[in-house]
């Protein structure tokens, strides 16, 4: 009897392990049914997963996602379990489009509205009372003025707005709408221009020189905090590491808006890159959240995922998201929290650059692509059969917390949305690469998880991992990310020596920041900001030990800090230093 309860028990275990439902924590990107691309209006070669220009909003205790052509859109009551439902907001004479592009989505009462992008004059925009069911109708038949990356903002005096804009050449708009018809009140407003002379984040390029285009500044969002308003923007580029989401405050909803100095949404560094073009809403407990793109930009310009941030408003009432070990373990929310504390887990990466093992090899995707902390390369098996694998050498034994798995499109076949598609795998620990544990079992599962993530439910001590494939929806056995997570045996990090910032007289947006390589250490995390105690903006560097930081306001002060990491843990920050 004991031992059919010691076996109830242990499948019981492996169950909640690899239930998504059941976990505390997550990890960027975001896990979604990511719909591929293109969709046939996209003439890049390579067919890949991709959506952009996400708007989450809280509405009857649930939380809902929206973003460019998916064919619908996902509800989760958690915002670690996503369900898809499929949707097309489109009229038939619409050929032009695949689906709606950088939807607006707003509460109003106790209903939901949803308007994409257009410069056409016949596009409805659509209302649901019970979204979770698929229930909409026409709240107005054309939206006459229509307008790309649109936001509609509520105000707290009831009157309501749209933002919108995307271009390299005009501003940010706004303009008052009737909430009953829908009709503009008055004329539009020109509200917002890059200034990328002063603000060296709004230059264009992976190096931030303006390569070839000037700026582009899109994707309008609005919150209100304590009175004031906030624009919130994405620029420079949606096909760079620094593509990120700006902000600016005014005390009047169409006038008068003055940009913060850095970027709010900046992730610049880490396995995964980008941060713009997003939105911020609140959770159940009143904390702020930003989801927003993340870039990828391999098999097509605009490959990209989703990513979510806790964020927030200090004392002063600037505003910040709190990108720090953003694609590490996060905690979900569960209560009232102060976001300027980290929500980071503490799990360390385990696996980062170790020997890497694998069944087959397909042309010049090599093994340690799938650990070398780049969404932007990958690993490929020769094939898709069941059987295929590969298998992480942590080094020696440490305490394994959870494992993401991010899959890469190597030879897909599908375009558009697919809804009955899924992968399966098996993971496997040893302590010595010989005698092999089942970890997870996922053989049946059903869903789509282009970026599973497994939180155990208790730490496995472990030294070697192993993923085996079953069964992948499309193309071969790919993976860009295989990121094990946990702890370490061994010490912290030392702290970083001979830490300088060289800000040159010739370009104040721009510095050298060098310091001196920590042996024991494999990444560090610069942080950046305007004043000791306003340090909102961070980058994550693996494996190098100079960063050139171009992100700066001409006119002011900055202060830096840094810290190093390793499997362990990080070390204590340095003194923070003043660059003028």
């Amino acid at each position: 009897m004991n031992t059919i309860r010691n076996l109830f028990f242990a499948v019981f275990l492996l169950f909640l392990s690899s239930n998504g439902s059941a976990q505390k924590t997550y990890c960027n990107p975001i896990n979604l049914d990511y719909g591929y691309c293109p969709i046939p209006n996209f003439t890049e070669s390579g067919k890949h997963r991709a959506t952009a220009d996400p708007v989450i909003v809280t509405y009857k205790g649930d939380y809902y996602l929206f973003s460019t052509n998916q064919w619908g859109y996902w509800w989760s009551s958690d915002l670690s379990h996503w369900n898809f439902v499929s949707k097309s907001f489109l009229k038939p004479y619409h050929k032009v489009y695949d689906d709606l592009c950088a939807p607006a989505v707003w509460v109003q009462n106790d209903t939901m509205l949803v308007f994409g992008s257009t410069y056409s004059s016949n596009f409805p925009i659509w209302m649901s009372t019970n979204p979770k069911a698929n229930e909409w109708k026409e709240a107005v038949d054309s939206f006459a003025i229509g307008g790309w990356d649109p936001d509609f903002f509520l105000d707290d005096n009831g009157k309501l707005y749209q933002y919108n804009g995307s271009s390299n050449s005009y501003p940010l708009y706004g303009i008052e709408i009737n909430r009953k018809t829908f009709a503009p009140i008055g004329a539009r407003k020109e509200l917002l221009l890059l200034n990328d002379n002063k603000y060296g984040w709004q230059r264009f390029g992976e190096y931030s020189d303006n390569t070839f285009l000037n700026p582009f500044i899109e994707g309008a969002w609005m919150t209100k905090h304590n009175g004031k308003y906030y624009l919130q923007y994405g620029a420079p580029g949606t096909e760079i590491s620094g593509y990120a989401d700006g902000v600016a405050v005014s005390d009047k909803p169409l006038d008068g808006f003055i940009h913060q100095s850095m970027p709010f949404s900046y992730k610049p560094g880490g396995f995964a890159r980008g941060a713009g073009h997003g939105a911020t809403f609140t959770d159940k407990w009143d904390n702020y959240w930003h989801v927003s793109t993340l870039s990828i930009s391999v098999k097509n310009s605009f490959e990209r995922r989703l990513g979510l941030w806790p964020a927030g408003f200090d004392k002063d009432d600037v505003m910040y998201c709190n990108t720090a070990f953003g694609d590490y373990p996060l905690y979900l929310p569960d209560e009232k929290a102060d976001h300027l504390t980290s929500r980071f887990t503490g799990w360390m990466l385990l696996n980062y650059n170790k020997p890497v093992t694998v069944s087959s090899s397909f042309g010049g995707y090599k093994a340690n692509y799938a650990v070398d902390e780049s969404i932007k390369t990958y690993w490929c098996a020769a094939s898709d059969k069941a059987g295929e694998w590969i298998a992480s050498d942590l080094g020696e034994v440490s305490a394994v917390r959870a494992v993401q798995i991010n899959y890469a499109d190597q030879d897909a076949t599908f375009l558009g949305k697919q809804t009955n598609i899924c992968h399966q795998y098996k993971l496997w620990s040893s302590i010595d690469g010989k005698k092999w544990n089942l970890l997870i079992d996922k053989g049946k599962n059903t869903t789509d998880v282009p970026h599973d993530y497994i939180e155990l439910q208790k730490p496995v001590e472990t030294r070697f991992i192993k993923l085996e494939n079953i069964h992948v929806p499309t193309g071969k056995f790919a993976i860009s990310g295989l990121r094990i997570f946990g702890n370490g045996r061994g010490i912290k990090p030392d702290s970083v020596k001979n830490f300088i910032v060289l800000r040159t007289e010739k370009d104040k947006r721009s510095a050298w920041i060098k310091w001196t390589p920590v042996d024991n250490a494999y990444g560090y995390n610069i942080y950046i900001g305007t004043a000791p105690d306003k340090l909102y903006n961070s980058i994550m560097v693996y494996g190098a030990n100079e960063y050139w930081f171009k992100a700066m306001d001409k006119d002011i002060p900055y202060y830096f800090t840094i810290e190093a990491i390793n499997e362990n843990g990080t070390s204590q920050p340095i003194k923070i230093i003043k660059s003028e």
